[in-house]
Order: structure tokens, then sequence, then C-alpha cells
């Protein structure tokens, strides 16, 4: 997937997480199958990940990370149904909302960026990634209002 260089998506999630699972999570395999998408293997992570999920099918580590290989590989509409699962389930969690506006935005949807982007700072108003994120979406839209007015009135 293209992400556009001005937004980040968030990799990791919050301590708040390890709290929601309650049942000791195999870490081990999730910190490898971390390692493994930072050395874009793919398929290898996936199915760490995968063997988490067999057993703990709604451990939101597995799931938020089977997003991020998702959307690593390039597959957007994998990526967008994990994340916005997620939001469901743990509405919570700032960092789903936040990759999905990563993914809006690489698309161009950047109204549904700027609303996902808005209820993750709603979540946790301290997160700065989705400030910064917001920003850019601004700035983004700002210039298509701007490209758009000279469009239509190029004396202006």
């Amino acid at each position: 997937m293209d992400v556009p260089a001005f937004l980040r998506l968030s990799p990791a999630f919050a301590a708040a997480a390890a709290i929601l699972v309650g049942a000791a999570v195999r870490a081990d395999e999730l910190q490898e199958a971390s390692k493994l998408l930072g050395a874009h293997q793919h398929q290898q992570a996936l199915e760490r990940v995968n063997q988490v999920l067999s057993t703990q099918p709604n451990d939101p580590r597995a799931r938020f990370l089977q997003g991020l290989i998702y959307a690593d590989q390039g597959n957007a509409a994998a990526a967008i149904d994990v994340f916005q699962k997620l939001t469901v389930d743990y509405p919570e969690l700032p960092e789903p909302y936040n990759n999905l506006a990563v993914i809006y935005a690489s698309q161009g949807q950047y109204d549904k960026a700027r609303a996902a982007l808005e209820q993750s700072i709603r979540t946790h108003p301290s997160y700065a990634t989705a400030y910064e994120n917001l920003g850019d979406v601004y700035a983004k839209l700002a210039s298509e209002a701007y490209d758009k007015a000279l469009k239509l009135d190029s004396a202006n």
C-alpha cells in the first residue's frame, strides 16, 4: 500500500491493549511476527499471527498486527476490515482509528481519514501521532480546496 509520506501508521499498541486481554498472550509469537514484518517477510509473519488468533481469536494485539501486515502487503481492503472490526470491539483504542485514517488517506479519501483521526483523538486526547496525521490531512484538504478555487476562478 502506498502510504502518503506525511502520514504515520501506528506500529504498536499502547500498554492499554495488554490490560484488555486479561489472559496471557503468546507474546513470543507476536514479537517474532513483528520482527518478520519488519523484515518484510509477510507470509511468515501472517502465519505466526494466525497461530495466535487460532487459539485467541479476539486478541487485540494479534488482530492489530494482522492489520499491519495486510497494510504493509498493500492489501488495503483486508487491513481496513481488520482495523474497522477492532474499532467496534475495542472503541477505546486510538491506534486502529489512526491506521484506518492512513489507509483512507492513501486512497485519497481525506474526509474519511479526518473522521477516523478525530475519533482516534476523542479516544485518546494526548495521542500525538493522530494529531500530527490530522494536521497533514487538513493541509491536504486545504490544498485541494485551493486547487479547486483556482480552477473555478483563475483570476482570483
